[in-house]
């Protein structure tokens, strides 16, 4: 499918009409640029209102329309971002059951939830409440996951890291500590390039370590694992002594119950994040649906209105889909501008040329009505 689309309205003149303008267009395109798609773009006939009201609205379908291709978009990306973490193969977007560049190609309008007798700017804070919610929502969706999704990095960070800061308990067995009412055993972490300064000096530490105590548990890219065992009475001072030669030791306490609330704890966070991610997957899609055929229902309003304001009234005027590649862009523009009055041509030139750029804002500055729709 096509990436990138323009949506274009063109003025029927005179003795002429839709029917005849779109045959005319067809043919153009056919004999010059027959590998651009063409569709019809069809719009209903909807509430015109005053002027000063098409006006007012008109410095505002740019801003909305920003906004709704922004969560449009920031939806689109949120589902790729779950669908690669999931390991699930991209599916293919749709709306109301149907391809996303296919409702845009066949769009029709929906009289049940847009009615058209609706004022114009009425449809449009509609459109625009409607997605805000969506957007909303998304947020707190997003929060909630990214929050089990942290405390469950902050686990496996224990879990993985580095013995400076990792979690114990799965490294040393009951076997490795002595613990009597004398005797106990610290656990020292100790760089690499420090092991053998370690074996050759903890033994004179302090007064009361039992020689030949200390064994290597655990080794990763910067440090090993030690246990040593000493009397209970020399183990602040051993920790204190430890420290100045820059061993570092570990708090540990081997507890069987901790363990268990800690693995029964991991469980739970994993079950939490595949449930959070699979209902945040499911509503993502339901809700770029939503908010893309928002997004062309606002566009249809957008359209109608800019043409009424460039060609006037009564509503004359043809609407259409293109997808032309860049390399045909410039004879699409050529053959669009052809099926214009050419006498307004030279006003509609780039804002460097001294013409009219930038009316409606980001419309595209044309003898005809013109914006660009992306798709990804």
């Amino acid at each position: 499918m096509a990436s990138r689309y323009w949506v274009v309205s063109l003025p029927v003149q005179q003795n002429s009409s839709t029917t005849s303008l779109w045959s005319r267009l067809q043919e153009s395109i056919s004999r010059h640029s027959f590998d651009t798609p063409l569709y019809r773009f069809n719009i209903p006939n909807l509430r015109v209102g005053t002027l000063d009201s098409l006006l007012a609205l008109s410095d505002d379908l740019v801003k909305s329309n920003s906004f709704i291709e922004g969560v449009c978009s920031k939806t689109r990306r949120q589902i790729e971002e779950l669908e690669r973490v999931s390991g699930v193969l991209s599916s293919s977007l749709t709306v109301d059951g149907v391809p996303v560049d296919s409702y845009l190609t066949r769009f029709a309008w929906d009289e049940a939830k847009y009615p058209t007798m609706s004022p114009l700017k009425e449809i449009v804070d509609g459109i625009h409440s409607q997605v805000a919610k969506i957007e909303d929502d998304l947020k707190v969706r997003v929060s909630e996951y990214n929050n089990v999704r942290s405390q469950l990095n902050a686990i496996n960070r224990k879990q993985t890291g580095s013995l400076a800061v990792r979690d114990l308990s799965n490294l040393v067995k009951p076997t490795d500590v002595v613990t009597s009412e004398h005797l106990t055993t610290l656990l020292a972490v100790v760089s690499n390039y420090s092991q053998k300064d370690w074996l050759s000096s903890y033994e004179t530490l302090t007064t009361y370590v039992v020689p030949r105590s200390s064994k290597m548990l655990y080794e990763d890219n910067e440090y090993a694992l030690y246990t040593v065992t000493l009397f209970n009475r020399d183990a602040d001072n051993f920790k204190i002594k430890a420290r100045e030669r820059g061993f570092q030791i570990r708090d540990f306490e081997h507890n069987p119950e901790t363990q268990e609330s800690r693995k029964q704890e991991l469980e739970k966070l994993m079950q939490d994040q595949e449930t959070f991610r699979s209902s945040l997957l499911q509503w993502c899609y339901t809700s770029y649906g939503e908010v893309f055929s928002s997004w062309m229902h606002f566009c249809a309003v957008r359209i109608f209105a800019e043409s009424i304001l460039r060609y006037g009234l009564p509503p004359s005027f043809l609407s259409v889909v293109l997808a032309p590649s860049i390399k045909s862009e410039k004879k699409v523009r050529s053959i669009l501008e052809s099926l214009c009055d050419s006498s307004n041509s030279n006003f509609w030139k780039a804002d460097d040329e001294g013409g009219m750029a930038g009316f409606g804002g980001d419309t595209e500055a044309h003898p005809y009505v013109s914006f660009t729709i992306n798709l990804v």
